[in-house]
C-alpha cells in the first residue's frame, strides 16, 4: 500500500540539486524518482505514472521544454518547470505551455515543498466536479464550505471541514498524522500530531458514520474515509 502524498518525477541534470530535492520531498512523505535527462524523463514517466513532475528546463538529449509538450500532448499531470535562467519570456513560454508552476533557482526547499502542494492540492480539487462531495446522507460542498447531513447542515470550523474534505477526497486511502498536518494546515505548521486526533474526534460526534461509509482509525498508522 502506497501511503506517500504522491509520487514525484524529478528531472535536473545537476545532480546535488536533485539529491537535495529528493531528500526534502521523501522526508516530507512524498515517493520520489530522479533523472538526469530528458529522454530518460519521457521513459520514466510512462513507467512511473507520477503524480507530478518538477522538470528542469536545460537538459542533455531533450530539452525541459520539447519534455513539456510531449507531456501534454497526452497527459494533464502537473508540471513545476525549474530553471536557473529568471527571463520573462522563459516563464512565460513555460506556462504558455502548459506549465503548472516556475521555480527559479536557487530556491528554498520548503518553498519547492509548499509549490508542489499547492499545485497538487489544486489539480486535486479541479478533479472533483464543482467541489461536491456525495455519499448519500453526507453531502460536502468545497464551494461554500457546508456539510450536510442526513438532512441538516452541520456547522464545523475551516479546518475541520477541511480534513473532512481531504479525507473524503482520498476515499479509502491510509493518511498518517503527520501527512494530514502537512496538507490541511501547512508545512510550516507548529503544532503536533495531537491536533489531528482532536479534530477527528470532533468531526465524529458531529458525524456518526453512514451506511457506506465511516472516518475510520486505522491503529499504527493513522485515519482513513472507509467507503464501502
Amino acid at each position: 500500500m502506497d501511503n506517500s502524498l504522491g509520487k514525484v518525477l524529478i528531472v535536473d541534470d545537476d545532480e546535488n540539486i536533485s539529491e537535495v530535492i529528493k531528500l526534502y520531498l521523501d522526508s516530507s512523505g512524498y515517493s520520489t524518482k530522479v533523472c538526469s535527462d530528458g529522454k530518460e524523463a519521457e521513459d520514466n514517466f510512462l513507467e512511473y505514472k507520477p503524480d507530478i513532475v518538477l522538470l528542469d528546463i536545460m537538459l542533455p538529449k531533450i530539452d525541459g521544454v520539447d519534455v513539456l509538450k510531449w507531456i501534454r500532448k497526452e497527459f494533464n499531470t502537473p508540471v513545476i518547470m525549474l530553471t536557473a535562467k529568471g527571463e520573462t519570456f522563459d516563464k512565460v513560454l513555460a506556462l504558455e505551455l502548459g506549465a503548472d508552476d516556475y521555480i527559479v533557482k536557487p530556491f528554498e526547499p520548503k518553498e519547492l515543498i509548499a509549490r508542489v502542494k499547492a499545485v497538487l492540492r489544486r489539480t486535486s480539487m479541479e478533479d472533483v466536479s464543482k467541489n461536491e462531495l456525495d455519499f448519500e446522507d453526507l453531502k460536502i460542498d468545497m464551494g461554500s464550505y457546508t456539510v450536510i447531513y442526513r438532512g441538516e447542515e452541520i456547522k464545523m470550523p475551516p479546518k475541520e471541514f477541511e480534513l473532512l474534505f481531504y479525507l473524503a477526497n482520498n476515499k479509502n486511502k491510509v493518511f498518517t498524522r503527520e501527512q494530514l498536518l502537512c496538507e490541511v494546515w501547512g508545512y510550516d505548521y507548529p503544532g503536533d500530531s495531537r491536533t489531528v486526533d482532536v479534530h477527528v474526534k470532533r468531526l465524529r460526534e458531529k458525524l456518526k458514520g453512514g451506511p457506506n461509509w465511516q472516518i475510520e482509525t486505522v491503529w499504527g498508522v493513522g485515519y482513513k474515509f472507509e467507503v464501502k
